[in-house]
């Protein structure tokens, strides 16, 4: 291959990034993001993939979850914390029903571009620049808003270093405390099914660590019980911003993307002669690859060759996103022939951007059986190729939204509207999320029961 720098993806074709007004003003905001510390470092990075590397083995699970598009506006304790409680709570529940740990990986802390099908949106005879995300315009749809700006590179990094402060405390500094799982109900959720569920499970494991500590264990002690490892992970979409926190390892010598332990590509941005795939091939980040209903394996396989020639266990999540009615049909050729490659990536499914419809009011919403009607497939396209499904992709919030469709609470189109906040994508809330683990779970359970 050509020789490798964190700008030689300049050099490539290059889709779904802006078109700035003034160069000299986002060289300014590329040259101060270069002076700042980078937001994760090697050894963050190398811990996740040794865990990810369990998962594509069958000895884990990978569990992903978080916004579509983070916003400035709602950066702050409550959005993020009640997120990582519903994170939390999915886990324990997949944990419980799989028997072997889960990787936890938040779609947060730099979430903040979005690829759009279209560069401009036409409302009422105006049209305008299409929203991108935080990172580079505003959700307004008036001229000013939509105009791309540098200088919020520098508002989504002060962002992303806020959100991970507090991701760091929640994960280390008590609250995720397996003592403490009765606490972390969210109030719209406690008094619903999946909320009554819960706590009978969050009974079980209380009684568990006092079976426990009877026995003489000292579970006051034992960290695995009072902390959690959690990860971030975003598109790499805005390749300024990634570049610009690129850092060189003084350890190993290796490149290393600082913006979030996890960096993916998106069905828009995956083509092999691109820049993005050019930029993500010299980081040692962990790299997802979404994968549409357009995949073949030719397109797969020469993806892993060039972004992962040393074949390293955890290096690549295969991310596919076929839609409930073609998941059955597409992906087990994919699992065929990268199995027989001999690659072993994780295989994870997003079963929400292959299912977006716009209701009859004119929202963007999902629904909730096609979600897990998308999941069942994913899990029996690998029990037919008899390959490990390794992990789940949710956009998903813990906050009590409105935006997608179904499930016990039995949204309907006429419900949308009361609280629709997300600035691009539906979200499952709190509820909707813990709701579809427990489905998941009996799935696992089966999966367990077969397999012995």
């Amino acid at each position: 291959m050509e020789p490798w720098s964190p700008s030689s993806w300049r050099a490539r074709p290059a889709r779904q990034l802006p078109a700035y007004p003034a160069a000299p003003a986002l060289h300014d905001a590329e040259a101060r993001l270069r002076a700042l510390a980078p937001l994760i470092f090697p050894g963050e990075i190398s811990q996740l993939r040794q865990r990810l590397a369990a998962v594509a083995r069958g000895e884990a699970f990978l569990l992903q979850g978080g916004d579509c598009a983070e916003s400035f506006d709602e950066v702050g304790q409550h959005p993020v914390e009640s997120t990582f409680r519903v994170i939390l709570q999915m886990a324990v529940v997949l944990t419980y029903a799989a028997a072997c740990p889960v990787v936890k990986v938040g779609r947060i802390a730099g979430q903040f571009a979005k690829p759009r099908s279209s560069d401009s949106e036409t409302v009422a005879g105006v049209t305008l620049p299409s929203y991108r995300g935080d990172i580079i315009n505003g959700s307004a749809f008036t001229a000013e808003a939509r105009q791309p700006d540098p200088a919020r590179l520098l508002t989504a990094y002060a962002h992303s270093a806020a959100t991970l402060n507090l991701l760091r405390a929640l994960a280390q500094g008590g609250f995720a405390d397996l003592h403490e799982v009765h606490r972390w109900t969210a109030d719209f959720v406690r008094a619903s099914p999946q909320g009554e569920r819960f706590e009978e499970l969050a009974e079980r494991i209380t009684q568990s660590l006092a079976f426990m500590q009877a026995c003489g264990f000292d579970a006051a002690r034992a960290p695995q019980l009072h902390a959690v490892e959690f990860y971030t992970s975003h598109e790499a979409l805005h390749l300024h911003y990634e570049e610009a926190l690129t850092r060189e390892s003084e350890r190993d010598g290796g490149w290393y993307g600082g913006s979030a332990h996890m960096l993916w590509l998106g069905e828009r941005t995956r083509q092999v002669d691109g820049a993005h795939v050019e930029y993500l091939r010299g980081v040692s980040n962990v790299i997802g690859v979404k994968l549409g209903p357009t995949a073949d394996a030719d397109d797969v396989l020469r993806l892993l060759d060039v972004l992962d020639p040393q074949q390293d266990p955890g290096r690549i999540v295969l991310i596919s996103r076929m839609g409930s009615e073609q998941v059955t049909q597409r992906l087990p050729a994919l699992l065929r022939s990268v199995s027989r490659a001999g690659r072993t990536p994780v295989w994870c499914c997003d079963p929400m951007h292959g299912n977006t419809v716009t209701a009859a009011s004119g929202y963007k919403t999902r629904d909730f059986e096609r979600i897990l009607q998308e999941v069942r497939g994913f899990f029996a396209a690998h029990a037919q190729e008899g390959t490990h499904p390794g992990g789940l992709h949710f956009e998903m919030t813990g906050q009590d939204v409105t935006e997608c469709r179904g499930g016990a609470q039995a949204l309907t189109d006429e419900g949308l509207a009361s609280r629709y906040r997300s600035a691009c994508d539906p979200r499952l809330n709190g509820s909707q999320s813990l709701e579809l683990a427990f489905q998941i779970a009996d799935v696992l359970k089966s999966a367990r029961r077969t397999d012995r």
